[in-house]
């Protein structure tokens, strides 16, 4: 029998992923989002392709049938540090996508669907568990004290716990996974709300030989990123499993800010330097301060290795390479004026 699944967020960056991902492995598919995915057709990514806004209950409940199998939550308002933690966002992100959570939470268990899985992020672990940059925690058990460095962590921790709840208290079937820093092509690139690899991905494409690359930050920060492919892999693992979480969907190869710019730059074969820029510095020219997060992140994975039986297997500079060379030629062909990857605009399914 045909599985079916919702993904909410289809037209985002994993969103689009994880469509391909379930078609490959035969389901049918329900996409919604504000908005096409940008890379990809319509026709080639789902059978049925909602535009809606899921802020909207009667939206919601029009797209989730009550013989949905599974639903992924990824819907979400976001972006990069420079959306996240300039403070200007703040209401939004908190209003937009809490609204999300409660009415697909709402509606799924009204509806009792087979389960449902909400993308959480480790943007909700305690600021004061990482403030060393080389020794970070986050493991699962230490998201309390709840401490969260912005409110996109925030909104994140209580939609976790909205949906928990709804699992205690009405039976709807949840998994949570907190994702690390996803990265991959056919991504947002540019624009004000790409994530630190693509930032640097194109930054290093943009830059000519000899020249330097902006890092914001000291650049001695540390995080870990996980290739999409297995992220896509890992949230559909924990989807089948018989395990809720919360839990950790990441890589543990961590590495500092400036190394992973060098990494990108030696990709790339150019001369480039790296000029960090930070405080006064920085708010003279952007008119903030540096959003640069937490001094050091990195993902723990003995609980999803444990219950889950699986670990991330490729190293980051794959997942670099495919994402750089992705990036560069998308640099390239707007700077020659040649069209790019474009979806048709047809508006069928629209609500």
């Amino acid at each position: 029998m045909i599985k079916k699944a919702l993904v909410c967020g289809a037209g985002g960056f994993i969103g689009g992923h994880l469509v391909k991902f379930l078609k490959e492995k035969g389901y049918w598919v329900r996409g919604v989002d504000l908005k096409y995915n940008q890379f990809h057709a319509v026709h080639e990514m789902t059978d049925h392709f909602v535009v809606g806004d899921l802020r909207d209950p009667a939206v919601v409940a029009a797209v989730i049938d009550s013989d949905m199998d599974e639903i992924y939550q990824l819907a979400a308002d976001m972006g990069g540090a420079g959306f996240v933690f300039t403070g200007e966002n703040d209401a939004d992100i908190m209003h937009n996508s809490a609204l999300i959570n409660l009415n697909i939470a709402h509606e799924a268990s009204k509806k009792n669907v087979g389960r449902v899985f909400y993308s959480s992020s480790a943007c909700m672990y305690p600021e004061h568990n990482q403030l060393d940059p080389e020794n970070p925690n986050c493991v699962e058990d230490s998201a309390y004290p709840a401490n969260p460095d912005s409110e996109y962590g925030w909104e994140k921790l209580f939609s976790e716990r909205l949906f928990l709840s709804f699992m205690r208290n009405k039976g709807l079937e949840v998994r949570v996974g907190r994702y690390h820093n996803i990265f991959g092509p056919y991504g947002t690139w540019t624009g004000g709300r790409e994530k630190a690899p693509a930032a640097f991905c194109r930054k290093v494409a943009e830059a000519p030989d000899g020249e330097s690359v902006e890092i914001w930050g000291p650049g001695n920060q540390t995080r870990s990123f996980l290739y999409v492919d297995e992220c896509v892999e890992a949230t559909y693992r924990l989807m089948q499993s018989d395990f809720s979480g919360p839990v950790n969907i990441g890589s543990d190869e961590m590495i500092s800010m400036n190394n992973f710019a060098k990494m990108i730059i030696d990709i790339s074969g150019k001369d480039l330097s790296i000029y960090n820029i930070d405080g006064e510095e920085f708010e003279a020219k952007y008119g903030h301060r540096c959003p640069v997060g937490v001094n050091g992140r990195n993902s723990d994975n003995t609980l999803y290795q444990e219950k889950i039986n699986w670990c991330v297997s490729d190293p980051l500079i794959e997942g670099v390479k495919k994402t750089y060379l992705w990036i560069a030629e998308r640099v390239r062909r707007k700077k020659a004026g040649e069209e790019d990857i474009v979806v048709p605009s047809v508006m069928w399914g629209a609500m």
